[in-house]
């Protein structure tokens, strides 16, 4: 019997323990009742692992935010310790292998926090980086940095949801980050997330604020972006609130998913042979607002959670045609926001 481990993290603000456990039957496409795993971090809503099996996780204080380490390798976790500052705590983390590096984007500060990792996987400060400007929208008052993670060529990509750009920092060695080269989006895009085409040098820009899926050409000689086109993640008619969230492709590069909190729906869309998107198709996600979901490591499957009303959705994924069939569509995921398949 083939399993994978599922590891959720979320909010501890009302019945959420914070990181949860279950696990994923790749031979009958159901998921265990995830269960409370690591209760002793407040607010831990984005989630990363390291290859040595060390999570590192969003942490909020009172009256100060950063990142926590957790060793995952005993019987239970093991917290390692937490760097923390006076503001509130990041939006987004990621690890950095090669340079043994993790990264913090923190949306309400503005802020890029780089730590380094130590040889027992616990964290020590070695830079940051402040943003500056605003975009014409009202959640863009000031810079907001939403994702900070490594491009294919392993720069640092800085997503700015608040002054409508994209920074692309060279890192050094000890983890100091260097000049960028920045792409500004059309002002009120509202950028949220990004990924990279695992085939091409293409890039796929998620714009929460104007629900839009920017693709671009990636140029990994300086670091810079260039656009080819924008497409809807909602319908044309619709118009209720929305905000694009997670976006996704999948390991063959042929297919690329983004999560609609209001439309409540996770938008399909295909792509060529040279990374053009097309949409294709929508389905829902069977509860309000799925700010997170993943593709599980063999392709097969993605779990979505909505996080107004804790529950998940289990989908089948066809590997032919990309589409989601659900299989489970009421898995109790509390104030959940993170997935993260081992």
């Amino acid at each position: 019997m083939s399993k994978e481990n599922i590891i959720l993290g979320g909010y501890t603000r009302k019945e959420g323990k914070g990181i949860y456990r279950a696990e994923l039957d790749l031979d009958t496409g159901s998921v265990s009742t995830p269960l409370p795993y690591c209760d002793a971090i407040s607010g831990p809503t984005y989630l990363a692992e390291s290859r040595a099996h060390v999570l590192y996780t969003v942490a909020a204080g009172e009256g100060a935010g950063g990142v926590a380490a957790i060793d995952l390798k005993g019987a239970k976790p093991r917290v390692l310790n937490q760097v923390m500052e006076p503001g509130t705590s990041p939006a987004h983390v990621g690890v950095d292998e090669d340079r043994q590096l993790v990264f913090a984007a923190n949306y309400h500060e503005g802020r890029v926090n780089v730590y380094s990792i130590r040889e027992d996987g616990s964290l020590s400060a070695t830079d940051e980086v402040k943003h500056d400007g605003k975009g014409p929208r009202p959640e863009q008052e000031a810079s907001h940095v939403h994702y900070a993670s490594l491009t294919p060529d392993k720069r640092l990509v800085v997503v700015d949801l608040g002054n409508d750009t994209v920074s692309t920092y060279p890192v050094s060695a000890a983890g100091k980050l260097g000049t960028p080269t920045v792409f500004h989006t059309t002002p009120g895009f509202g950028p949220r997330h990004i990924v990279f085409n695992p085939k091409m040098s293409v890039a796929y820009l998620a714009g929460e604020l104007s629900s839009s899926l920017e693709v671009l050409d990636y140029d990994p000689t300086d670091g810079s972006f260039s656009p080819r086109e924008v497409l809807s993640t909602i319908p044309a008619d619709w118009t209720e609130h929305n905000g694009a969230a997670a976006v996704r492709i999948s390991a063959d590069g042929k297919f690329l998913y983004v999560s609609n909190r209001g439309h409540n729906s996770i938008a399909q869309f295909n792509l060529d042979g040279s990374g053009s998107a097309t949409f294709h198709r929508y389905v829902s996600t069977f509860g309000e607002f799925p700010r997170d979901f993943n593709i599980d490591p063999s392709g097969n499957y993605v779990l979505a959670v909505n996080q107004n009303t804790d529950n998940g959705t289990l989908y089948r994924r066809d590997p032919v045609n990309g589409e989601l069939l659900p299989t489970a569509i009421n898995i109790a995921t509390p104030e959940a926001v993170c997935v993260l398949f081992e």
